[in-house]
């Protein structure tokens, strides 16, 4: 793998969980105790994310460098997010919440559209 590639992903993985922390901080749940219940959102958000970004073309070269294709990580968020949220039913055998999944979509196309915004222009500038 590639250092740039390299860099996305682990950008990627590190977007997702900020917004996973963020979003148990809202809740007044941002400590150690909360881990368990964390991750129970970050995982499956990240499988589902890294199932779905290269569909989207989001590790070429042409594409992560140009931010007029920032609405590439935008869709796939919107995307990975209601599937983020039947993993995770699946996995706790919990029932699906749609409003849980609206609001991960938003949070994660946010953090993603950050992140990846971030990137582009790093990238764009070093050519």
């Amino acid at each position: 793998m590639s250092l740039k590639k390299s860099m996305l992903v682990l950008g990627d993985v590190l977007a997702i969980a900020v917004v996973t922390v963020i979003g148990f901080a809202t809740h007044g749940e941002a400590d150690v105790s909360f881990l368990p219940r964390m991750l129970a959102a970050f995982v499956p958000l990240t499988v589902a994310w890294f199932l779905l970004a290269p569909w989207f073309g989001l590790f070429q070269a042409q594409v992560v460098s140009n931010p007029k294709q920032l609405w590439r990580p935008v869709l796939a968020a919107l995307f990975s997010a209601p599937l983020a949220a039947i993993l995770r039913g699946l996995w706790l055998n919990a029932p699906i919440i749609p409003i849980f999944a609206v609001v991960l979509a938003s949070t994660a196309a946010f953090g993603m559209l950050l992140w990846r915004g971030a990137y582009a222009l790093f990238v764009r500038d070093r050519r």
